[in-house]
């Protein structure tokens, strides 16, 4: 069976990735590890590095790691790659440690956006980073992708910048910055930038690549796809674009005037010029057929309405008023005579401008609807979006999103020579990278197999479909299976279980839609909300037939299914609900309902919960025919947009009615250009058309703000936690619901308060609990931060005696 991109419109629209000649330096052969220093290029035989990719991550050399994958196909088009990572970012000599790139710097934050690496959903601070040898913390600065293409530019000036990442993804045009809490301008102008790469950049970073190499000057570059870049507005290369102005809602309508109250319906019209009496309008007709005269509708409708108090009379017919003629535009003219619209790959819409969206929240929130409308990569338009003025006046233009890769170029990515583990440099005493030095990112995806890429889900509160799009893009079977033999046969400490054969989502492999036409045209937001599009091909076949191949290999004692399950999808194939419960799940399966009352699932664009109690009967009755005793592990989200304090308290009723009890609760976290960060900071739905002033209530939305109502939030999902009790008495009575409050099996919580410290510690201790600063000595050259050791500030508050703090706890 094949893909549904394989047969899509998308799988002819784009140069394949294996068609460009190599470059030169393939001769050269395929390095072990890209190179990190001047002694691994020496042993390698390089002179140079025709492209260094600077990175906030540690080099892992896995294609689950972003600036692995980049590297290795570059080097497979013959490009000389080197990496520099996690580099000291106070000074630009760390990012001369290779020397000068001959053709280009490719910079990315990482794999996570810096500032959700760094700040949890409260913004605190965290003290561990996952992508960092040891779980350290503070090895990357914030806003990454803009420190990191400063210093590049202070190594070497007159070397072009390619930005990359999730973080240049989610900020390509002006964006809410949650830290901040203000819109900030797109990255592309701060970093300062020659190109940003927004989405799977593979297509177009090879492209690049090779015009680069041709000597194209990276300014005439404009026309690649999944591309962002500054233009100013009287560039001759902004030329000859049909240009559509999308910068205003609610255009203002005629304006009515006061109407008298004492006149009848067609007395009012004729004030106003009209007619709205349908038998003075055939009066009027008929008398002018007995004049013999042919007057248009217009006319008509001008003189029986002017002739009020004579209506026995036969209108005159003024030879001066003639009938409007309209004639069609001939630049838009076709041969056929019909009308056609600008054509959409010469089509421009223009956002409204950085300082619009700056000032005004529901601008914001109308431009990025507009933006999450242009995303599907068959009718996507260009976007260009104003940033400064006068002078300083430049555009940001968005090219359209890359065309999604087919099936064979997703094996050509997956097959590359990657070495599956971290680089030597971060082995500890022993060789090995399972000690201090151990990367728990990749500990984590270590005996992982990613077997497709992209969500047609479309949650609002996620940054996948931004990144990677709707259409899914699988691997074939074959790839997938051989990747399962390698790890079983290479690498080290591999014991016979598959963490997990998933990706973005465990189960849309091979699904799509299932008519390309319908595919390349739709402009749906999700393709399985409110319910499964017609449309959509739900058929689980191939999936079920992967891992069923892949158990049943010599060697496999366990695959495990770890990513995120999209249970509204899984019911359509109990066959395959049957495989994922009796065969792939180690006792827990984390599924995601996010919550259980439709005013915040409206938002988030998640099914209701009626479909996760299908989905756990046929969970339980598939346990139940294998023998096995096994659990579904929900998950929530606190805070999110259009939740309301009620809708908390029904979720806390509904978890201990079922008896769960959460011990990691997940708070709404705004992320750059998410939907629902628009609507955090405008408080419109901007799932549906965007007014000045709403023209409904579900036009509207409730936005919770502050950290007392977010606590409060958090507390219901954590209702048998003592440390909360006080805080939901008070809000239970505040909210008239004190029934709740009692030492019954009915109630939510208890009327008593044991003994305790007052503080929540949450499984995950490093990032529930305030770390401890350390004064670190200066070093010389280096900047002290909160990153690197400053000491709190003195603020003038006296500590607390130890007496006092005696009675405190």
């Amino acid at each position: 069976m094949n893909a549904p991109v394989d047969v899509s419109f998308f799988a002819r629209a784009a140069k394949p990735l294996s068609s460009y000649r190599k470059y030169w330096a393939a001769r050269f052969g395929t390095a072990k590890f890209l190179p990190m220093s001047r002694k691994e290029m020496d042993v390698l035989g390089w002179d140079s590095c025709d492209i260094i990719l600077v990175t906030g991550d540690a080099y892992v050399d896995h294609p689950s790691f972003g600036m692995a994958v980049i590297g290795r196909m570059l080097e497979a088009q013959g490009f000389r790659v080197g990496i520099i990572a996690q580099p000291d970012w106070s000074s630009a000599e760390a990012f001369k440690a290779l020397g000068k790139p001959n053709l280009f710097w490719g910079v990315t934050s990482g794999n996570m956006d810096s500032m959700i690496n760094r700040y949890t959903a409260d913004r605190k601070i965290r003290s561990d980073d996952a992508y960092t040898p040891g779980d350290i913390g503070g090895k990357r600065p914030d806003r990454a992708a803009i420190v990191y293409s400063q210093r590049c530019r202070e190594a070497f000036k007159d070397v072009p910048i390619i930005l990359g990442g999730i973080e240049g993804s989610l900020r390509r045009i002006a964006h809410y910055d949650y830290w901040s809490d203000k819109v900030r301008r797109s990255v592309v102008v701060d970093a300062k930038c020659d190109l940003l790469l927004y989405g799977n950049a593979e297509r177009a970073i090879v492209e690049i690549a090779h015009r680069l190499a041709a000597k194209e000057p990276v300014e005439h570059i404009t026309d690649v796809r999944g591309t962002a870049f500054v233009r100013r507005p009287d560039d001759e290369s902004g030329k000859g674009w049909f240009e559509i102005t999308s910068t205003t809602v609610d255009e203002p309508g005629r304006v009515e005037a006061h109407v008298n109250p004492y006149m009848t319906t067609s007395e009012q019209a004729a004030e106003q010029g009209a007619t709205c009496a349908k038998e003075d309008e055939a009066k009027a007709v008929a008398q002018a057929a007995e004049a013999g005269g042919a007057i248009n509708s217009g006319a008509v409708r001008a003189d029986s309405t002017g002739a009020r108090g004579q209506k026995d009379s036969k209108p005159e017919v003024n030879a001066a008023i003639a009938p409007l003629t309209f004639f069609a535009n001939p630049a838009l003219a076709s041969t056929k005579g019909k009308i056609k619209v600008p054509p959409r790959d010469r089509s421009v819409i223009r956002l409204p401008s950085y300082e619009q969206v700056k000032s005004d929240p529901i601008l914001y929130a109308h431009a990025n609807r507009v933006l999450h409308l242009e995303t599907n990569p068959g009718n996507a338009r260009a976007l260009v979006q104003a940033h400064g003025e006068g002078t300083t006046a430049r555009d940001v233009w968005i090219n359209p999103p890359p065309i999604p890769l087919t099936t064979a170029e997703m094996d050509l990515v997956f097959d590359l020579p990657y070495a599956r583990s971290p680089h030597p440099s971060y082995a500890d005493e022993n060789g090995s990278h399972d000690g201090a030095t151990k990367i728990p990112a990749w500990e984590m995806i270590r005996f992982s197999v990613n077997i497709m890429r992209g969500c047609f889900g479309g949650c609002t509160f996620c940054s996948i479909t931004e990144h990677e799009g709707r259409i899914i893009q699988s691997r074939s079977e074959e790839s997938i299976i051989k990747e399962v033999e390698d790890i079983r046969d290479k690498v080290k400490g591999f014991t016979g279980t598959i963490s997990d054969l998933g990706g973005p989502t465990a189960n849309m492999y091979r699904l799509g839609c299932k008519t390309p036409e319908i595919e390349a045209a739709c402009r749906k937001p999700s393709c399985v909300y409110p319910g499964i599009c017609s449309n959509l091909g739900t058929n689980h076949d191939p999936l079920i037939k992967i891992y069923r191949r892949a158990r049943a290999l010599k060697g496999i004692k366990k695959i495990l299914i770890g990513s995120g399950l999209r249970y509204d999808l899984a019911v359509k194939s109990p066959e395959y609900v049957k495989e994922l419960v009796q065969h792939h799940v180690g006792g827990y399966l984390k599924i995601a309902p996010e919550h259980t009352e439709q005013g915040p699932l409206t938002k988030m664009m998640k099914p209701g919960i009626g479909s996760y109690d299908k989905f756990k009967t046929l969970f339980e009755k598939f346990s139940a025919e294998a023998g096995k005793k096994q659990f579904l592990i929900p998950y929530f989200i606190a805070a999110h947009p259009g939740t309301t304090d009620e809708d908390m308290m029904n979720l806390a009723i509904w978890l201990k009615k079922n008896g769960f009890r959460a011990d990691q609760v997940q708070t709404f976290y705004p992320s750059p250009m998410a939907t629902a960060t628009a609507m955090y900071h405008s408080g419109r739905n901007t799932l549906k058309r965007v007014h000045r002033t709403a023209q409904s209530d579900d036009e509207t939305v409730d936005i919770v703000r502050g950290e007392k109502r977010r606590r409060l939030h958090k507390a219901f999902l954590r209702y048998h936690d003592p440390n909360n009790w006080p805080l939901l008495r008070e809000a239970l009575k505040t909210m008239g619901r004190a029934d709740l409050v009692g030492n019954g099996k009915h109630h939510l919580i208890p009327t008593f308060q044991p003994l305790g410290d007052g503080g929540y510690q949450s499984a995950r201790k490093k990032n529930s609990t305030a770390a401890p600063v350390k004064a670190a000595a200066p070093v010389k050259g280096r900047m002290l931060t909160q990153h690197t050791g400053l000491p709190p500030r003195v603020t003038g508050a006296a500590k607390p005696s130890a007496k006092l703090g005696r009675k405190l706890r």
